[in-house]
């Protein structure tokens, strides 16, 4: 577990990185490094004690800070009813490979493996934007693994031609890029403005720049790689579709995967998937509207088979199977 120390330095992105940290580990979670082989190494927050008789729930980060930003808010509301398990995907936070692979389907291989290694058979996942890619990956390949799926602003089932036709308000990789891995304060601001329907006005271009030097710098090559991956050649006649209850969730004035793709998302899944619109939200719905974000995801996944009704306590446990014995 890495060391719940200060910055020796001050630097406002690294203290709230620390508070995060800090809070992850009071929600029962430890930072834990486990090496796949093959040069592949993943930092997955796991729980200090697994629960047996808690479902697991599995929760994969977009672009951004890092896994504890994208979740730090929404911990809290999982924890007490599930074994909650949040890995940094390949070149983010402290995960890395020496692999050349960048595709989603490269990740998900890693999460699986990641979660062989806690020991995990079973478990739900959300997935936020590109961790949405990952997640809907994970539950192509490992169906019996994956209980149910929560993909939040995740464009799973864009085209290469989109970009090309005008979908997007970006209009080739590179522009795309520039923006998803902001390297400038102007960058960042532009980043902001195309993930929120409300964008901060006023933001210390201090805190721009220190946020880019402590967030944006590690592996830029890399993830630049990883949205090549994406946005290559996709074809929809090309993906497979998922069987397991699916929930979408998307920001209806989201500019960087359009709520077009989430319609689109729907009608491929089909049956199995419902969608829901959240208003006045951009692409970071999770961070701009958290208590609705958590009002879904909690509707979905407590009225999973295998959730709440659930006992929280080794108390409630025993008397869960008495009752169930006795019934």
């Amino acid at each position: 577990m890495f060391p719940l120390k200060l910055p020796k330095f001050i630097s406002l992105t690294a203290s709230i990185d620390w508070f995060y940290r800090h809070s992850f580990a009071n929600a029962g979670l430890r930072s834990v490094l486990t090496n796949l082989g093959d040069g592949t190494i993943m930092n997955c927050w796991v729980p200090k004690s697994h629960k047996p008789y808690k479902p697991t729930l599995l929760l994969l980060h977009g672009f951004g800070a890092n896994a504890m930003w994208q979740y730090g808010e929404h911990l809290r509301h999982f924890t007490p009813h599930f074994n909650v398990y949040v890995p940094d995907l390949l070149f983010f936070g402290h995960s890395y490979t020496s692999c050349l692979e960048r595709s989603e389907s490269f990740q998900a291989q890693c999460v699986i493996r990641l979660m062989e290694a806690h020991g995990v058979g079973k478990m739900s996942m959300v997935g936020i934007s590109y961790g949405g890619f990952v997640a809907y990956n994970v539950a192509l390949q490992c169906p019996g693994m994956v209980e149910r799926v929560a993909l939040c602003c995740a464009g799973v089932c864009l085209e290469a031609k989109d970009m090309e036709e005008g979908l997007f308000r970006v209009s080739n990789l590179d522009e795309a890029a520039s923006i998803l891995l902001p390297q400038t304060p102007e960058k960042l601001k532009e980043l902001m403005r195309f993930s929120f329907f409300k964008p901060a006005k006023t933001v210390p271009s201090f805190f721009l720049t220190d946020f880019i030097h402590v967030m944006c710098t590690d592996y830029v090559e890399e993830k630049r790689d990883l949205i090549r991956a994406i946005l290559t050649e996709r074809k929809m006649f090309n993906l497979p579709k998922i069987t397991q209850p699916t929930l979408i969730i998307w920001g209806q004035q989201d500019q960087i995967f359009p709520v077009e793709l989430g319609y689109r998302l729907k009608r491929h899944v089909g049956k199995s998937a419902q969608l829901v619109i959240i208003k006045n939200a951009g692409h970071a719905v999770n961070l701009e509207k958290p208590k609705e974000f958590v009002k879904h995801l909690k509707a979905f996944f407590y009225d999973s088979p295998s959730s709440p009704s659930s006992p929280t306590t080794w108390k409630d446990h025993f008397q869960f199977h008495i009752n169930k014995v006795s019934s």
